[in-house]
């Protein structure tokens, strides 16, 4: 069943945050995930407080196992120190539902 990775992230120091961010998405694709949101396109809140520095990131990956392998891997420790800092996040692993 696939799992989605959805990331609030509220952006400090946007030229620091880009080079975590690419070795990021590469280890993403390495362990099997992809991106279906990067919250670098139009956007628009329709309802409550959704500040404009708000960023929003959905990865989809195969399953929860996939992406918790991704997000405990010594790789993305080393990769995760570079937005330290840079960037306050607020991550949460959400099970998705099969193909109906």
């Amino acid at each position: 069943m696939p799992a989605y990775m959805v990331i609030l992230a509220e952006i400090n120091d946007p030229a620091a945050f880009r080079c975590y961010a690419l070795k990021a998405a590469k280890l993403i694709t390495e362990f099997g995930g992809e991106y279906i949101v990067r919250g670098i396109g139009e956007s628009e809140c329709l309802e409550g407080d959704w500040p404009d520095t708000t960023r929003l990131v959905i990865s989809k990956w195969p399953s929860m196992a996939t992406a918790r392998a991704f997000w405990h891997s010594e790789a993305y420790a080393e990769i995760k120190k570079l937005r330290q800092g840079n960037a306050t996040v607020r991550v949460r692993l959400i099970e998705g539902i099969e193909d109906l």
